[in-house]
Parts: structure tokens; C-alpha cells; sequence
């Protein structure tokens, strides 16, 4: 077994290496593309490095395309999204792994089945109900809207943890007079924060990078999120490529910090999650 797994090494790290190349390759030219100016990106035959490599279309994107207005934007819903889904998914989660009750496993598959659907599907219907509402051009659209195609996974991820707590634990903090609400945040969340991280990182990724319902929802200049101050740049007869691929730099940072951050309980809510559930 041992000189079968030495044999096929090498060609599992010349896989790996071909996956991570074509991984990397878009984000290759995006760097590329973004450190040119506006007439070195239509040179034909195209080059693979800019002749002249140059920051000002980072700086350019930054103080004259008014991208703070964007991310701060898309930094409440972000932020709002998963706190919304954070609420509603730990009871529902501890209810489904706890509690007894009819269809408590139909309610699961349920929120299973709502994971399948594309928001291309329900975005008109959406928008009919949050017109009547009066929530159109609102963040508070985009954080309903995400956080209901966000619940699904944080559900299923947080029973999975819950489950796995022994249920002893609880009925010993339940004998020392913590009510049911201590119980879940001083018991059962401290021990499943692998998986609450998980969750979280998900809703906020997912709003962060939402766009359909920014665009059918956000008329407003002042309140779009990133991906619209983005699309802005594709033009009817033109394209900005290199602001563009400025602002997308931009945009990669916040989540790229945020998992350098907290890769570690990223890495344990995964696995876990995935054992557990």
C-alpha cells in the first residue's frame, strides 16, 4: 500500500498543481489587466505583462468613482444579513435538533429543498412584495432577500453541531438554574463556534457578493451595493477593463482578510459540519 501511494505521488501533485493554475489563472490577469492603462489592454497581439505597470487605476477607481459609497453599502447588507440570519437560524436550528415536534424532519428537508431554488425564480415576486412594502431601494430589501437564501445552509450547519453536543451538558447547565436561552448561548454556542463561524461567513460571502437582487431592488446611486458600482463600468459601447478589474482587487480584499482572520475555525466548521451533519 505504502509503494502504491509513493508511486502515484508525483501525479497527484502534478494534478493538484494543474487545478491550482487554472485557479489562479483568472486572478493572474485580473492583476495584470488592473496595473495597465486604458490603451495597453487593446494591444494586439496581447502581452501577458504590462510594458508600463502603473497603480493609478487603483487610485483613480478609489477617489474619482466614489467605490467608498459602494462598499459601504455593501458592508450594511453584508453585516446586516448575518446578523438577520444569525437570529433566525440558531433557534431554528436548536428547535430542530433539540425539540420534538410533528414534521420536525420535513422542516429540515424543507430548508433543503429552499437551497435548491436560483433567485432567478422568486426575484419578480420578491419585488411585487417589497414594492407594495415600500422597501424598494432599501437595505433592508437586500438583507430580507439574502438572508432568506442564506438560513437553509446556516440551518443545516448549526444542527449538525447542535447534535453533536452531548445532551448531558445541557441538562447539567438546565440543574444549575440556566434558563433554555442561557443554556444555548453560554452552553451550546461556545461549543459549536466552529460551526456559527462557518455559517457566518457564508451569509456574509453570499451578500457580499449578491447581485441580482441589488439590481432589481437598488435604483439609488448613493445606496448600491459593490457588485453594482462594478457593473457600472461595462458601458453599452465600451468596456472600463481597467477600472474594472481595479475595483474587482478592491472588492477581494475585505473577504480575503476575513478569512486570513479566522481560517482556522473556517477549517474546523467544514470538517466538522460535514462529519456532523
Amino acid at each position: 500500500m505504502m509503494a502504491w501511494r509513493n508511486r502515484n505521488k508525483p501525479m497527484t501533485l502534478a494534478i493538484t498543481l494543474v487545478m491550482l493554475v487554472l485557479m489562479l489563472f483568472p486572478f493572474a490577469i485580473m492583476i495584470t489587466t488592473m496595473l495597465r492603462d486604458g490603451t495597453e489592454i487593446y494591444i494586439r497581439p496581447p502581452q501577458w505583462f504590462p510594458d508600463r505597470p502603473t497603480v493609478a487605476n487603483l487610485v483613480n477607481v478609489w477617489s474619482e468613482y466614489n467605490l467608498f459609497t459602494y462598499f459601504e453599502s455593501s458592508m450594511i447588507v453584508a453585516v446586516g444579513t448575518t446578523i438577520l440570519n444569525m437570529l433566525l437560524a440558531i433557534p431554528a436550528a436548536y428547535a430542530v435538533a433539540r425539540l420534538r415536534f410533528p414534521g420536525r424532519s420535513f422542516a429540515l428537508y424543507l430548508f433543503l429543498a429552499i437551497q435548491m431554488f436560483s433567485p432567478v425564480i422568486i426575484v419578480i415576486s420578491l419585488f411585487r412584495i417589497f414594492a407594495r412594502s415600500g422597501l424598494i431601494d432599501s437595505y433592508l430589501s437586500l438583507i430580507l432577500a439574502n438572508t432568506v437564501f442564506t438560513m437553509s445552509f446556516t440551518v443545516w450547519m448549526m444542527t449538525g453541531y447542535f447534535r453533536s453536543i452531548p445532551i448531558e451538558i445541557e441538562e447539567a447547565a438546565r440543574i444549575d438554574g440556566c434558563s433554555r436561552v442561557q443554556t444555548i448561548t453560554r452552553i451550546m454556542l461556545p461549543v459549536a463556534a466552529p460551526g456559527l463561524v462557518t455559517a457566518m461567513i457564508y451569509a456574509f460571502i453570499w451578500a457580499w457578493n449578491e447581485f441580482l437582487f441589488a439590481l432589481s431592488f437598488i435604483k439609488a446611486a448613493e445606496k448600491m451595493p459593490l457588485t453594482l458600482g462594478i457593473y457600472r463600468f461595462v458601458g453599452r459601447w465600451s468596456t472600463q477593463w481597467e477600472m474594472l478589474t481595479a475595483a474587482a482587487f478592491l472588492a477581494l480584499i475585505p473577504v480575503v482578510v476575513l478569512f486570513y482572520i479566522i481560517e482556522r475555525r473556517l477549517v474546523q466548521g467544514l470538517a466538522g459540519g460535514a462529519v456532523k451533519g
